[in-house]
């Protein structure tokens, strides 16, 4: 199916609506655009997740930090994702705007008296995220030799989303954890041909291809820590899943239609194929990085890979490859111990980084994309006494960069703006006093 798409020669146009979805051509393929799996505060960062730990936010994309967690956390991330789509052949620009779901996550601690003391620790985590998105809208048009002018419109929508539950155990300087749950979605899209003529009256064709798929969630982490001396810790960490297949349910129809004056159609003839049994086999992908932290900064690095020639869908390869994303940030905290509680922006947490490596579609040649990321943590509440339980903090990071390059036909520039409010608190803790 995916060779009779060539995207790189289209003439192509887009129907975009803002606030709505998004659209991108390259979402044509494999399994859609890759949402970031990352914690919005890990974005800032460059999207560092290996060797983060943290006790007031939840790192999913690493299962061990769970096991650091010192309260219970409502974590809710969502973003306005903004991008400009740049062609060379035929000339032209196209801007989209959306605003976009990023996850919503519940953790806490396990308390355990006698394992606590003999540092043994165990967190928990419920989640819900998407992990890919299907969007576009694309129409070609072409003069058929001794034919006639043809318009071709593509259009697909979609994607995988993840319900999980996951735990992290701690015992001493070792961290290990894993996720576990459902992976589901949808992958649709259809082919509309319409031949142009003032004297000859053609039918229309439709073919759409409407598919639903889902299968078991696992993946892993482990992490290490080691003190370098009194104030500077070294956490070295590493995360990924197996190659996974999802079981899917296709349905194929192929019909001849007449369009009216308003759009709509009317069927004149059809052939329907309902539920094919299928599978999409979701590639494997893991990761491995650092941490080194002292009180008042942090800086961290990342290599994550993923193994996408292992991917299918019913047997069929795409237009994806093997890929790979290199991750660096750092943080800084300008607190110390007498700040003033009136210097609020002296509790922020200030937070840069960047990420750079080939995207998973090859069409010709690598596609590589890029960003700069800027963050921060802005705390809700100064807590004012050791009896303060409240923690909750807005983090907010920035991801500017660019999917292609000047060699590339197709160019995508953006800009993301991501927002996630971390509520803490020492909720489902039974108080020792009235």
């Amino acid at each position: 199916m995916t060779k009779y798409f060539p995207l790189f020669l289209l003439a192509f146009s887009f129907q975009l609506s803002a606030f709505s979805q998004e659209n991108s051509p390259y979402s044509r393929y494999g399994v859609g655009d890759m949402v970031p799996n990352h914690n919005i505060l890990t974005r800032g960062m460059g999207g560092i997740s290996a060797g983060y730990a943290n006790g007031q936010m939840l790192n999913f994309t690493n299962p061990a930090s769970y096991s650091s967690l010192s309260s219970t956390i409502f974590d809710l991330g969502a973003e306005v994702d903004s991008r400009k789509l740049k062609s060379i052949s035929p000339t032209q620009n196209f801007t989209a705007t959306n605003a976009l779901f990023s996850y919503m996550q519940v953790g806490f601690p396990i308390k355990m008296k006698r394992a606590n003391k003999k540092n043994i620790f165990l967190g928990v985590n419920i989640g819900l995220k998407p992990t890919s998105r299907i969007n576009y809208k694309i129409a070609k048009f072409e003069r058929l030799p001794g034919i006639d002018s043809l318009v071709t419109f593509y259009e697909g929508s979609g994607g995988i989303n993840e319900a999980s539950a996951g735990a992290g155990l701690t015992i001493k300087n070792f961290s290990i954890g894993f996720n576990v749950g459902y992976m589901f979605g949808n992958k649709d899209y259809s082919t509309q041909l319409t031949f142009l003529n003032d004297t000859v009256r053609y039918y229309e064709s439709n073919s759409s291809t409407k598919t639903n798929f889902g299968g078991l969630l696992l993946n892993g982490g482990i992490q290490y820590k080691i003190k370098i001396n009194k104030n500077t810790l070294l956490r070295l960490g590493g995360y990924g899943n197996l190659k996974q297949s999802l079981s899917a349910s296709k349905d194929v129809l192929r019909e001849t239609v007449v369009f009216d004056a308003d759009g709509s159609s009317t069927k004149v003839d059809s052939v329907y194929e309902n539920t094919l049994k299928g599978n999409l086999v979701y590639p494997a992908s893991y990761g491995f990085g650092f941490t080194l932290q002292q009180p008042n900064w942090l800086f961290g690095a990342d290599l994550e890979m993923t193994q996408w020639k292992d991917y299918r869908f019913y047997d069929e390869k795409d237009f994806v490859h093997n890929n790979w994303k290199i991750r660096a940030g750092a943080e800084y905290f300008p607190a110390k111990d007498a700040t003033s509680l009136k210097k609020y922006f002296n509790f922020v947490k200030y937070r840069a980084g960047f990420y750079y490596g080939p995207d998973n579609v090859k069409l010709t040649t690598n596609i590589p994309e890029y960003a700069f990321t800027f963050g921060a943590g802005f705390p809700l509440k100064l807590r004012r006494s050791y009896y303060e339980t409240q923690t909750s903090i807005l983090n907010v990071s920035a991801e500017i960069g660019s999917r292609g390059d000047k060699k590339s036909n197709l160019r995508e520039n953006f800009f993301r703006l991501a927002f996630g409010f971390s509520l803490s608190d020492l909720w489902f803790r039974r108080a020792k006093y009235d």
